[in-house]
């Protein structure tokens, strides 16, 4: 169930289940995909009014474009088997599952769903946040064909590893990077984690940036304000559009020409380059067709 084409996941806001007026508002909002919470924005006591206005809103099909999906709350907890019949009644885009960090866990989220009656279109984004997911993330990224993307648990895994937040993020890197690498190997989508202060705008970007260079397919946000830079720059830019086109265009032409050297600004272009390009070109078109 992976993708066959570049979706855009550059922008993935958390909005709580719990507030009807965010989930009104998220209908407005650029972004491309929305994770509609159950899990940490509801109090215990409002747990079975929100997911019952979550789902509703999940099926409602009022949010164009947006890729909509419902974080259940995690296994073993008193509203996860609740949680996951609503939402595959539901039929959002996803089911996104915290504290995954096991294959097992991916298979019985898989059948329950299943079970459930949820359509074939309901994929599962599985949240790893921990030291255990990390090393298994492989394992985890390969356990279903319905599962498609990983989300970055940044805040869990800092607090389980007893790190600090730290511009750069050292203590992390060696978690986002297995997480990428069992992404990338797997052919699934990879979201970065959340920056937590709304208004540091500068530091924001700064991570938008280092989580772009990293290969992060985007970020997932908990502020509206966190959406323009962050399409921004997840996005190609014009001069990445441009090269890509040029690589392309001179790739062909010394094939046409019989040619088994090709450069490009001094460069040597090879079949990866072309490959790459072409994928910068389809993402920037998927871009822009929002």
């Amino acid at each position: 169930m992976t993708d066959a084409a570049p979706r855009p996941r550059r922008s993935v806001l958390y909005m709580p289940g719990a507030n009807e007026r965010a989930l009104e508002k998220a209908k407005t909002l650029p972004v491309d995909g929305l994770i509609l919470d159950l899990e940490d924005a509801v109090a215990p006591d409002a747990k079975a009014d929100a997911r019952k206005r979550v789902a509703a809103a999940a099926a409602s099909g009022e949010y164009g474009h947006r890729e909509v999906t419902i974080r259940v709350n995690g296994p073993g907890t008193a509203w996860h088997d609740d949680d996951l019949r609503a939402a595959a009644e539901a039929g959002p885009d996803a089911v996104v599952v915290p504290k995954v960090d096991s294959a097992a866990t991916v298979v019985a989220v898989e059948r329950a769903l299943e079970a459930a009656g949820a359509p074939d279109r309901t994929a599962i984004w599985a949240m790893v946040e921990t030291p255990r997911a990390m090393l298994d993330a492989r394992e985890v990224a390969a356990a279903s064909e319905r599962l498609t993307v990983l989300v970055m648990g940044t805040n869990d895994l800092a607090k389980e590893l007893h790190a600090e937040h730290v511009p750069g993020r050292a203590p992390l890197l060696t978690g986002l990077s297995l997480a990428l690498l069992a992404a990338r190997e797997t052919g699934r989508a990879v979201l970065d984690g959340v920056y937590n202060d709304v208004k540091d705008i500068e530091g924001f970007e700064a991570e938008c940036v280092q989580g772009r260079q990293f290969g992060f397919d985007g970020k997932t946000l908990i502020h509206p304000a966190q959406v323009e830079p962050c399409n921004r720059l997840f996005a190609p830019s014009p001069e990445q559009v441009e090269r890509s086109r040029r690589i392309i265009e001179a790739f062909e032409t010394a094939t046409r020409e019989g040619r088994g050297v090709v450069t490009v600004d001094g460069r040597m272009i090879e079949n990866l380059h072309v490959d790459e390009a072409r994928r910068v070109l389809a993402l920037a078109a998927a871009v822009e067709g929002r």
